[in-house]
């Protein structure tokens, strides 16, 4: 009798094990899609803050490669770069940076370049910047970043790109220049990064839209 008792708590244990397990991975496959859907629209609404939809018609997700710098793009993993054309054309290319001269570590955040090497937009993805201070360089709290529109490393030239307490032309915080330091560093070294890939870049776009023609 006692056996059997066993036995049988044994079996149903084991059921509700498989049901819950059931469960799970019901619950789990139902809200992947959603996870994916909701990371793709949070890092599609990044790259339309900075180039928005009146500037280009491809999707900016889909036509992305992988880039690895860390001397220029301060990169301490491969991450992707994208491409916004219009009508076939190149437009501007958003490249990822990490400053990692920050006050209490990395800001990571995104650049986009126009053809031309202008600035197009920059948006600080994440970072760890002192409440009320640092924490500036996010578009949330200021808009300080709209500063580095339309400059390129000939406009200012590229001796003054840092904040004006170094003898730059960028506004740096009440109370905080380190962050705002690091930031303006990391998005200079990207338009060097692209100054110098800049032939590479182009004629990577001129392939990809020969290839898009030909199709």
């Amino acid at each position: 009798m006692l056996g059997q008792s066993i036995g049988k708590n044994g079996a149903m244990l084991g059921l509700f094990a498989v049901l819950t397990t059931g469960v799970i991975a019901a619950t789990y496959l139902s809200t992947r899609d959603q996870v994916r859907d909701n990371i793709r629209r949070a890092e599609e609404k990044a790259l339309l803050d900075i180039i928005p939809r009146q500037r280009h018609d491809n999707d900016m997700l889909e036509d992305s490669m992988t880039v690895d710098n860390s001397e220029l793009l301060g990169l301490r993993e491969a991450k992707l770069r994208y491409l916004a054309t219009q009508e076939g054309k190149p437009v501007a290319v958003i490249l990822p940076a990490t400053a990692r001269d920050g006050y209490t570590g990395d800001i990571d955040l995104i650049v986009g370049i126009n053809v031309d090497g202008s600035v197009a937009g920059v948006r600080v993805l994440s970072h760890r910047e002192t409440p009320g201070l640092g924490d500036q360089v996010d578009y949330k709290k200021s808009q300080w970043v709209d500063n580095f529109q339309g400059k390129s490393l000939e406009q200012p030239p590229i001796e003054q790109w840092t904040v004006k307490k170094d003898g730059g032309v960028f506004d740096q915080f009440t109370g905080a220049t380190i962050t705002p330091r690091a930031v303006t560093g990391a998005v200079r070294r990207a338009l060097q990064y692209f100054d110098a890939h800049r032939e590479q870049l182009l004629a990577k776009m001129a392939t990809d839209n020969q290839e898009q023609t030909h199709e």
